[in-house]
Parts: C-alpha cells; sequence; structure tokens
C-alpha cells in the first residue's frame, strides 16, 4: 500500500504540511514541503517530535484540531462517556481492616 497523505495545513507563502501514513500502520508522520522559491528542502517529521514542538504554530495548532475532531466523532455514536463504574457494578474488595470496621 501506498504512503497516505492529508493535508493539515497550507501558509500563505505555500509551504504545506501533510499528516502520513507508510505502508505499515503506525508509520504515522508529518511530511513538509517548502514553498518552491524558499530552496528548503522536503522533510519527514516524526510524529512525536512534530507534536512535542509545541510551538503553537498554525500548522501544529491544527494537527491537534484534527486529532480532537477524531475523539469527537468516535464518541458521538457510541453514546457513552467517561462517567465510571455504571451502578450496581462490582467495586474494589475491602482490605480486611475496611471488612471488620464496616461490621
Amino acid at each position: 500500500m501506498p504512503t497516505m497523505r492529508t493535508q493539515i495545513y497550507a501558509s500563505g507563502n505555500d509551504d504545506r504540511w501533510f499528516l502520513c501514513q507508510g505502508e505499515d500502520a503506525a508509520d504515522v508522520f508529518v511530511f513538509h514541503e517548502p514553498n518552491g522559491p524558499s530552496g528548503g528542502s522536503r522533510s519527514r517529521i516524526e510524529l512525536t517530535t512534530f507534536l512535542a514542538s509545541g510551538s503553537g504554530s498554525p500548522e501544529h495548532r491544527t494537527l491537534l484540531t484534527m486529532i480532537g475532531s477524531l475523539v469527537g466523532t468516535a464518541h458521538a455514536g457510541s453514546g457513552t462517556t467517561d462517567r465510571g463504574p455504571e451502578p450496581g457494578a462490582a467495586g474494589a474488595e475491602p482490605t480486611p481492616g475496611e471488612a471488620a470496621a464496616s461490621t
């Protein structure tokens, strides 16, 4: 399977950033294509490195927004939220001291 990519952001000077997935599903990275006149070279940035840079750049904020929308989409149809155990669910077993104190 070829590398799949989705554009994250295009700057006003035509630099572009893409979220990419390689042939291995765990191979996820950011690919930066600088604009032609800048003379820069294309670069692959490991996802952890890109996220850790956290510079507040537009491309970084846009990727975080994309990730957040995936979380919202995943929960939209599930009808469940993270509220703790269901009513009547078994809790943790008491320690021996707790059991004696409650009787």
